[in-house]
C-alpha cells in the first residue's frame, strides 16, 4: 500500500466519482482508476460499490477512510 493509493482512495471517496477525482488530482482517470483497483486486489476486499452512475464506499471503505485520512495528515 501507497501513499498516492491512498490519496487516489481518499478523492474518489470525497468526490464520490472517478473522473472528478482524477481531475482535482491532475491525473488521468484510467490511472487513477488502475491505483484503486490495485489497492483492493492488495486488500481483497471491494472499498467502492459502482454503478454506471454512481460511487459509493463499502463497508470496508468506510473503515478504509478513517484510517487513511489518518495516515495523510500525520
Amino acid at each position: 500500500m501507497e501513499l498516492r493509493q491512498l490519496e487516489h482512495f481518499v478523492a474518489v471517496a470525497e468526490e464520490q466519482h472517478f473522473t472528478r477525482a482524477a481531475e482535482r488530482l491532475a491525473v488521468s482517470q484510467s490511472g487513477l482508476s488502475a491505483s484503486v483497483r490495485a489497492l483492493e486486489q492488495e486488500l481483497r476486499t471491494p472499498l467502492f460499490s459502482r454503478t454506471t452512475r454512481t460511487v459509493r464506499l463499502t463497508e470496508a471503505g468506510r473503515a478504509l477512510l478513517a484510517e487513511a485520512e489518518r495516515t495523510l495528515a500525520g
